[in-house]
């Protein structure tokens, strides 16, 4: 049985961080390839295999928003610093965590976020834009109705003036457009062909090199026929 069939018959209301990114990978969608551990030995070796410097997240179906539960720690450089991190942070899990999430440090100057959400009149619509500080300033977002394929992908990254920051600009390497659209499309995918998902949000999407990558995300599930 799929995550997602497990997450519906046993009607649970938000997939964890992990169980999230499994489900968008379903679909081609590019995530950071985070590992789930539940020590602080763990997540030293964890870490070694990834690369530093790396996050430390809480991970569990009820941690939403993380950051304002001060359960992120960013750019960890060394052993010692992951050791301590993943120590502070299994004691403030609730008892229904999952576990922590080590994953890569990718750069933050550059921040986009796309997400799903269910419309009465067009079903499931794909958004796309700005990430960042400046998201709910600035509302440089555009939609789309699910499902679409790769052309439409590069029309809706067309349509936000934050397509400009895909550019090569300030010794940062371009973010391929085509894997932009391509991971837009998986999600228009995804959406039209769940029911049950009620919203997706993918935030940030970060850049690693030239690649897209969803570096958080959050479903949201609804118990009702499909209907948001």
């Amino acid at each position: 049985m799929s995550i997602l069939e497990l997450a519906i018959r046993e009607k649970i209301p938000f997939l964890s961080e992990r169980e999230a990114k499994l489900l968008l990978a379903e679909y081609g969608i590019p995530v950071t390839e985070d590992r789930l551990v539940t020590s602080a030995a763990d997540a030293v070796a964890a870490a070694g295999e990834i690369g530093f410097p790396v996050v430390l997240k809480g991970c569990g179906r009820t941690l939403l928003h993380k950051t304002e539960l001060d359960l992120v720690r960013l750019n960890l450089k060394d052993a010692a610093a992951v050791a301590a991190a993943a120590a502070d942070l299994l004691a403030r899990l609730p008892a229904d965590a999952e576990g922590l999430l080590v994953g890569p440090m990718l750069d933050t100057r550059r921040e986009f976020i796309a997400g799903v959400t269910q419309d009465p009149q067009f079903g499931a619509v794909v958004a796309f834009g700005l990430g960042g500080i400046f998201t709910e300033t600035l509302k440089d977002v555009a939609f789309r109705v699910a499902p679409f394929g790769h052309n439409e992908g590069l029309s809706l990254i067309h349509d936000v003036s934050a397509r400009k920051l895909m550019k090569a600009v300030r010794g940062l390497p371009a973010i391929d457009k085509h894997q932009m659209a391509d991971l837009l499309s998986g999600l228009s995918r995804l959406a039209a062909e769940q029911p049950a998902i009620a919203e997706i949000d993918c935030n940030p999407i970060l850049a690693a090199g030239s690649r897209p990558v969803v570096v958080d995300a959050l479903v949201k599930l609804n118990h009702n026929g499909g209907k948001a």
